[in-house]
């Protein structure tokens, strides 16, 4: 029981890494013993964030534009350069965007649905043999998607893309679960609520919208990065070896608030 939520000298791979949820999950894995790669389009930012977050163990960035196939193509390439094995695999990289419904653009779906549900696909099948490889049937390779809960429910949020592209994301967790399950490959999703990161910085930077938005939350805060750092290495590690082709939302009950 003492190794239970160990995942020291396992690999990780985490795209969105340099900043908000992924920083958050790789600055826990980092500390946790894993060896983890950072993944983000811009190389200064990414290079910045391995560094300081190589001062907790190792770390390792690496720049791609995942909003292209060629991008995911050379970052899986990348990958199997320096690792035969990939035993987690966070796909965490995402965008949105807001607008009046008369006014939202058709290239916002393009943009946030090809970010959002296509690159995750596209990379998991890319790394498909190094997660194989990485894999047991007592311990098997693990794949999470960061989902959202605006997946999960309506929102006053005018980001009608990002909505459906995190519903669309819980979906394709199910189909891949169902789809690896048989080749020691978990697939799950966060489903994170309310967390301080850019997204939500127009709301969360303010004292007295963050003080509400707590309110409504039934366990009264916002969340921190130990709470999502904490959920994606339970997922990681052997706790979690038994659990695949589920959602769960880290929001503090507000989902399902009546």
């Amino acid at each position: 029981m003492n190794d239970l939520f160990n995942i020291r000298g396992k690999t990780a791979l985490i795209t969105g890494g340099s900043r908000g949820i992924g920083l958050m999950i790789a600055q826990g894995m980092v500390e946790a013993g894993a060896k983890v790669y950072i993944v983000s389009r811009k190389a200064d930012a990414v290079a910045h964030a391995a560094n300081k977050l190589a001062e907790s163990g190792e770390c390792i960035g690496l720049s791609a534009d995942l909003s292209r196939e060629a991008g995911i193509q050379a970052l899986a390439n990348s990958f199997r350069e320096r690792e035969e094995k990939l035993h987690i695999l966070i796909n965490n990289a995402g965008t949105t965007w807001g607008a009046p419904l008369a006014e939202y653009p058709d290239k916002a779906w393009d943009k946030v649905l090809g970010l959002n549900v296509k690159a995750p696909f596209t990379l998991t099948r890319e790394l498909l043999p190094q997660l194989k490889a990485a894999g047991t049937l007592e311990d098997p390779a693990r794949v999470i998607n960061t989902g959202s809960i605006a997946g999960m429910r309506t929102d006053i949020m005018q980001a009608y893309a990002y909505s459906a592209s995190k519903a669309a994301l819980h979906h394709v967790t199910h189909l891949l679960a169902n789809e690896l399950a048989p080749k020691h490959i978990t697939v799950n999703a966060i489903a994170p609520g309310p967390f301080h990161t850019k997204m939500t910085s127009f709301m969360l930077d303010n004292p007295s919208m963050e003080k509400a938005m707590a309110k409504q939350i039934p366990l009264g805060r916002i969340g921190t990065p130990e709470d999502v750092a904490g959920m994606a290495i339970f997922l990681s590690s052997r706790a979690g070896a038994f659990v695949t082709g589920t959602v769960i939302p880290l929001d503090g009950g507000l989902s399902n608030k009546p």
